[in-house]
């Protein structure tokens, strides 16, 4: 019975990935139920990231006039953002160094750290991110904690699939441009978040190309 519900769930998961594809036009009639969403946001959210710093927020992006602003600069979202039932803007974190307030504040009040425990932790980030090379400049921080959203990115577009949702990851955007419009909005912090990824969600409008990958011999290697 175990070999047969390991098989069932291992068809389940590839049936997935065989399923997903980057989806250019939704479907615009048709939308996610909040449940579904929900699910989404949650495999986001509960994503590992490097040393647990979570260095990510979501905004979901549901006004159709930030919807329009937003196209305005993002040209691999023009079929996109007009159609997608849910369509998510992917922060990443500016201010993630070792030192920082928003890493002291984590550790206390999300690990729930006591203060000796971070004075000890505080000595092993600033190591790892000096042998990481992070320190050498804000651009390598900046670009690490980009790095990690892309984790959850790809946890939410994978549950997507595994309950027959669409979706498509964006980086067709100017990127200056973009955090223009969103920090209009309020929703950079001040500059401690920038844009990352963008993301798209629904139902797909029409049937893709058979998907087209490398072999597995030509990925992978065994040693």
């Amino acid at each position: 019975m175990a070999n047969e519900t390991n098989t069932s769930k291992n068809e389940e998961i590839l049936k997935a990935f065989h399923f997903r594809h980057a989806t250019k036009k939704f479907d615009a009639n048709k939308k996610i139920s909040d449940e579904n969403f929900h699910l989404i946001l949650e495999a986001g959210r509960l994503s590992p990231s490097s040393i647990g710093l979570e260095p990510w927020k979501f905004v979901v992006v549901q006004n159709e006039d930030l919807r329009k602003k937003l196209k305005e600069v993002a040209w691999g979202a023009s079929g996109q953002l007009p159609t997608a039932s849910h369509f998510v803007v992917i922060l990443s974190r500016n201010d993630v160094r070792y030192d920082s307030e928003y890493v002291k504040d984590h550790l206390r009040n999300v690990k729930q750290m006591p203060e000796d425990m971070i004075e000890q932790v505080h000595d092993r980030y600033k190591s790892f991110q000096e042998k990481f090379h992070l320190l050498e400049s804000d651009q390598s921080l900046t670009a690490w904690a980009s790095k990690q959203t892309y984790i959850a990115l790809g946890n939410m577009m994978t549950t997507a699939a595994l309950i027959g949702i669409d979706s498509c990851p964006i980086e067709g955007f100017h990127i200056d441009a973009v955090n223009q419009v969103l920090d209009e909005e309020g929703l950079l912090e001040d500059g401690k978040l920038s844009v990352s990824v963008m993301a798209a969600f629904g139902y797909r409008a029409e049937e893709p190309r058979p998907k087209t990958r490398k072999e597995m011999d030509q990925v992978v290697e065994w040693k």
